[in-house]
């Protein structure tokens, strides 16, 4: 604690900021605890250089988002947020968010902004959530089972053809040795891995202006037909069809798994947790190897009423900082700004590069029926994914699902 209290200072001062005047002492600011193991590190930086304080309360991540909304509603919310960037659209429409477009314009390096992150935090042509921290979506392979299958260990699958062909070679070594995996109940799991396979063919469930349900597609057909031809061949065990997300990460770092879609996190963990892996990271590819991405991580978020804006401007410009860009990653996040995104990285696990660069290309849906649409565990998503996966009718289940998520879309027009 003492070496990174002293390097905190020492980034403070490098930092170079100075001392800030500002009419609020303190901002109070709360953030999931998923964010705990930096945040408090950037915190510490930034009050050693200013006079305004940052006081952070860590919050669960599944009580942070009702507990602000009602926290929001009664006049009692905390100044800022880390907020999930798939609900900054909601919070926004109900007019609980501050506007930060001219903060976040007046960056000189707002292009270099994440673009998903921004994607997700615009409402109405206004932005009302910029980049915190950062994952991506990637897709992980066991290199000592390549090996074993007698595949080449340092190349993974680049397009669909050789997702099919390795996991297949994987899974030919038998046992309890399975060559893809994914948690075929996990809603959001699966928005978070497989709606990139429909990207990456330029291609999406709901229209760019989020009025239309756009199930119904040859693209969306045959990102299931992928999924469709890995089970019929038994490269996926048969655990994945009832997996809620508890073996999400899991049922790769036990070692039994060729291939699987996961998250940036996933290699701070294996790293740390699972030192003896030999693991592999690359982008989910498109049938043609049309790399894509689900951004995702959280978005800083100011409630609405605010008045302190400039604190709030020298905390965003704060955090941006290309020391406080590599703070940050050197704890697990992902860069958001892409033109520091190479230094805040050197030094660092190579894998952590891919991952960045897919979250350069990842993308994010942004509407105010996020949940509704993709992460309920009994909403369209999920229910269309495993009846089109694992039933005999996919038209059926596009069908139905294409009509009760244009009826939610209807529901905000």
């Amino acid at each position: 604690m003492l070496r990174t209290l002293t390097r905190v200072s020492a980034l403070a001062l490098a930092v170079g900021m100075g001392t800030a005047a500002a009419a609020q002492d303190t901002l109070t600011m709360w953030a999931r605890t998923d964010v705990q193991n930096f945040l408090p590190q950037v915190v510490e930086a930034f009050n050693a250089s200013h006079t305004t304080q940052v006081e952070v309360q860590f919050i669960p991540p599944g009580e942070l988002v009702q507990k602000f909304a009602t926290a929001a509603a009664g006049g009692s919310a905390p100044d800022m947020l880390s907020l999930d960037l798939i609900y900054t659209p909601a919070f926004a429409a109900a007019g609980q968010l501050a506007d930060l477009t001219d903060i976040a314009k007046a960056l000189p390096y707002f292009d270099q902004l994440s673009p998903a992150h921004i994607q997700a935090g615009t409402y109405d042509g206004r932005i009302y959530g910029v980049p915190f921290s950062a994952d991506s979506s990637v897709l992980l392979w066991n290199k000592d089972l390549y090996a074993k299958a007698g595949l080449d260990p340092e190349v993974g699958p680049g397009n669909w053809a050789q997702i099919e062909e390795q996991a297949k070679a994987v899974r030919a070594l038998g046992g309890d040795v399975y060559g893809y995996y994914f948690s075929g109940a996990c809603a959001g799991c699966n928005a978070f891995t497989f709606l990139p396979y429909i990207w990456s063919q330029g291609a999406d469930i709901v229209s760019a202006d989020g009025t239309t349900a756009t199930l119904d597609t040859p693209e969306v057909r045959g990102a299931v037909d992928l999924y469709r031809r890995l089970i019929a061949a038994d490269a996926v065990p048969p655990s994945a069809e009832t997996d809620t997300g508890s073996s999400f990460f899991s049922a790769f770092a036990g070692g039994n798994i060729g291939i699987a879609t996961s998250g940036a996190f996933a290699i701070g963990i294996l790293n740390t947790q699972y030192a003896d892996m030999n693991y592999g990271v690359t982008y989910i590819p498109g049938p043609d190897g049309q790399p894509s991405s689900f951004g995702g991580g959280d978005n800083f978020v100011v409630t609405a009423g605010m008045e302190d804006m400039t604190a709030v401007g020298e905390f965003i410009d704060f955090i941006y900082s290309p020391e406080m860009q590599k703070l940050m990653a050197e704890f697990g996040s992902l860069p958001v700004r892409g033109d520091v995104a190479a230094q805040a990285l050197e030094g660092l696990d190579t894998r952590y590069g891919v991952a960045t660069d897919a979250m350069a290309k990842g993308r994010t849906p942004s509407t105010v029926v996020y949940n509704d649409i993709y992460n309920s565990a009994t909403g369209p998503w999920l229910q269309f994914l495993q009846e089109s996966f694992y039933g005999d009718d996919v038209d059926g289940s596009i069908m139905i699902a294409q009509e009760t998520m244009q009826s939610i879309l209807d529901g905000v027009q």
